[in-house]
C-alpha cells in the first residue's frame, strides 16, 4: 500500500468528510463569505474613509488581504490533496503573460470593432479614474473572482466531476454572476460564459496556478475601461480615450459593452480554446473522482 492510500486510510472520519471535494468547496465558500462580512464590518466601524475612494473601493481594499490570508491559512489546506494556487515558481512570468494576453486579446476585439465602424474615438480622455480602475475592475475583480471561480469552484468541482464538468459549470456560474451587473442580459451572460469562463478556466488548467488567469482578468477589465472607454461588464467608465460604441447590438454588446458582442465572444473564446488545447496536450485533463484511482493526486502543473 502506498503512502497516499495509507495516509487516507489513517484519517479520522470527520477529516475524510471535510476533505471530500464538494464539502471542501462549501467550507471554502463559507470562509470567503465570512471574509466579505468582516470586510464590511471593518469598513463600517473601524477603517476611516479614504480620500478619493468610494466606500465600495475601500471595502475592496480591505477584502483583498483578508481573502488571501484566509486562503493561505485555511482554504489551501482543504481537500484530499492540499495545494496552494498562489505558490507558483513561474508566478511573475505567468502574471506577465496574463497581463499581456488580456491586453492584446481585448485590443484585437476593439480593432475589429473599429474596422467594422462600430467603435469610434472622438477625442482624448483623462486619467481621473486610473486609481479606481486599478483597484476595482482590475485588482479586486482579478483576485476575488479568480479565487472564487477558479481557486475554489473549479478546483473542487474538477476534483469531484473532472475537468470537463468544472469548465462547463464554472463558465455557466461566471456568466450567471454577471446578470446582476448594470445593462446585463441573457446574451451578455452567455457571452461572458463562453469568452471569459472558457478562457480563464483553461488558463487555470494549463498552469494549475491563479497567476495567469488573474493577469488575463485584470488586463481585460482595465484595458476595456481605462484605455478604450468601453463599459466594463455593463458599468460605464471614463478612459484615456473618449469613444463610443454605435451599431447593431450583435456587434456592440449594447449597454453591457463589447464583452457582449459577437466580436469579443469569438476572439476570446478562440483564445480560450487554444489555452485548453495546450492544457490537454500537457496532460492536465482530470477524470471524475469516481473514475480515477484513489491514489491519483490532482494535477499540480
Amino acid at each position: 500500500m502506498d503512502h497516499v492510500t495509507t495516509a487516507s486510510a489513517e484519517k479520522p472520519l470527520w477529516r475524510k468528510i471535510v476533505d471530500f471535494p464538494l464539502v471542501a468547496m462549501l467550507i471554502a465558500l463559507a470562509i470567503v463569505i465570512a471574509c466579505f462580512t468582516v470586510a464590511g464590518l471593518l469598513g463600517r466601524y473601524v477603517v476611516p474613509p479614504i480620500h478619493g475612494l468610494t466606500r465600495s473601493l475601500e471595502l475592496d481594499l480591505i477584502a483583498i488581504p483578508l481573502l488571501i490570508i484566509a486562503y493561505e491559512l485555511i482554504i489551501r489546506r482543504l481537500g484530499e490533496h492540499p495545494r496552494d494556487d498562489y505558490r507558483d515558481p513561474n508566478a511573475l512570468r505567468n502574471l506577465g503573460l496574463g497581463l499581456s494576453g488580456g491586453f492584446l486579446i481585448f485590443s484585437a476585439a476593439v480593432a475589429v470593432a473599429a474596422l467594422l465602424g462600430v467603435y469610434r474615438v472622438s477625442g482624448e480622455g483623462d486619467a481621473s479614474d486610473l486609481l479606481p480602475a486599478l483597484i476595482g475592475p482590475a485588482i479586486f475583480a482579478a483576485v476575488s473572482e479568480e479565487l472564487i471561480f477558479r481557486g475554489i469552484l473549479f478546483r473542487w468541482i474538477e476534483a469531484f466531476g473532472g475537468s470537463w464538468a468544472a469548465l462547463l459549470l464554472t463558465s455557466a456560474f461566471f456568466g450567471a454572476a454577471h446578470l446582476a451587473n448594470p445593462n446585463a442580459s441573457p446574451i451578455a451572460a452567455v457571452g461572458i460564459a463562453f469568452e471569459a469562463g472558457v478562457m480563464l478556466g483553461a488558463a487555470y488548467m494549463l498552469t494549475r496556478s491563479l497567476w495567469l488567469p488573474m493577469g488575463i482578468h485584470a488586463a481585460w477589465n482595465f484595458t476595456q475601461g481605462e484605455i478604450y472607454d468601453i463599459p466594463v461588464s455593463g458599468t460605464p467608465v471614463h478612459g484615456l480615450l473618449v469613444a463610443r460604441l454605435s451599431g447593431p447590438p450583435l456587434l456592440t454588446g449594447n449597454g453591457f459593452g463589447l464583452e457582449a458582442s459577437l466580436i469579443a465572444i469569438v476572439i476570446a473564446t478562440l483564445f480560450g480554446l487554444w489555452l485548453l488545447w495546450l492544457a490537454i496536450r500537457k496532460g492536465e485533463l482530470m477524470k471524475p473522482w469516481w473514475v480515477r484511482p484513489r491514489t491519483e493526486a490532482t494535477p499540480a502543473g
